[in-house]
């Protein structure tokens, strides 16, 4: 299995295969389940190479490392799953 960043590198730098639409499905732990969001609304700090950012629908930041994420879905369609 492809490592998740090496994936999310290769959709942002890789034209061809970054032409898309794409979502991250990661686990949260508190509603036990998977959440699916948009790559659009994820931040990725070039500080930090082990997690994600995103501001949900009530305007709360959301802090999610790297190793929750489960699926990743390309118009659609799972591109990318890992077990959890």
């Amino acid at each position: 299995m492809e490592p998740i960043q090496d994936l999310l590198s290769r959709i942002r730098w890789d034209r061809a295969f970054g032409a898309g639409r794409f979502s991250i499905g990661y686990f949260d732990r508190v509603s036990h389940a998977v959440v699916v969001v948009p790559l659009t609304e994820l931040h990725f700090s070039k500080d930090d190479d082990f997690a994600f950012e995103f501001l949900d629908d009530e305007g709360e930041t959301h802090h999610v490392p790297l190793h929750r994420i489960r699926d990743v879905y390309r118009d659609g369609h799972v591109i990318w799953h890992r077990n959890g």
